[in-house]
């Protein structure tokens, strides 16, 4: 697959875009250089379906599930989703800030948020993720690396790094040589 970034709106095309209000301006003076990987599943460790969409677009309903009571008034985005059949869906343009990463850090800098760009990952942190979410994670990341070119490998990261004790994900499953592996092809 061939995908790029419209110069204009700066939507990935070609994927399946479905808005997300949970983002807003980035600070003025914010550079994007950072990427954080991200794992999601809806409920835990199930897969398929539309909660994630739901979650994401603030209509997520608290009785689908004994576990989104707790979530479903959240107000939480991620700029892309790579589905477990490597599927691209984007909820954010690039310029706007994605409500992903929460209270985080970053070499000294908190509030990643308004320099990052995140992206989940359908799954979990236990188990393996699929050929077809590496393969999309790579041609994304190098697309992205072309428009930022501050985002080097030195600044990819895991959500666990940048919120340690808060978050865990993408976890010990995710294959971080293998990504990177691809993404220097």
């Amino acid at each position: 697959m061939s995908i790029k970034i419209d110069a204009e709106k700066q939507w990935l095309q070609p994927v399946r875009r479905l808005p997300s209000p949970n983002c807003d301006d980035r600070p003025d003076a914010a550079v994007i250089d950072l990427l954080v990987i991200h794992g999601i599943s809806l409920p835990p460790g199930e897969y398929g379906g539309d909660y994630i969409d739901r979650l994401f677009t603030n209509c997520l309903d608290p009785d689908a599930h004994s576990c989104f009571a707790g979530i479903a008034q959240l107000c939480v985005s991620a700029h892309l989703l790579i589905n477990r059949f490597g599927e691209i869906t984007q909820y954010v343009p690039f310029p706007m800030r994605a409500w992903h990463a929460g209270e985080s850090e970053f070499c000294g800098r908190t509030a990643c948020n308004d320099f990052s760009i995140g992206i989940e990952l359908e799954g979990c942190d236990g188990a393996a993720y699929t050929l077809p979410q590496y393969h999309s994670l790579a041609l994304i990341t190098q697309v992205l690396q072309r428009q930022w070119q501050d985002i080097q490998k030195d600044r990819i990261v895991g959500h666990s790094e940048i919120a340690p004790g808060r978050k865990t994900d993408p976890g010990p499953s995710f294959n971080w040589d293998f990504y990177f592996s691809l993404v220097a092809e």
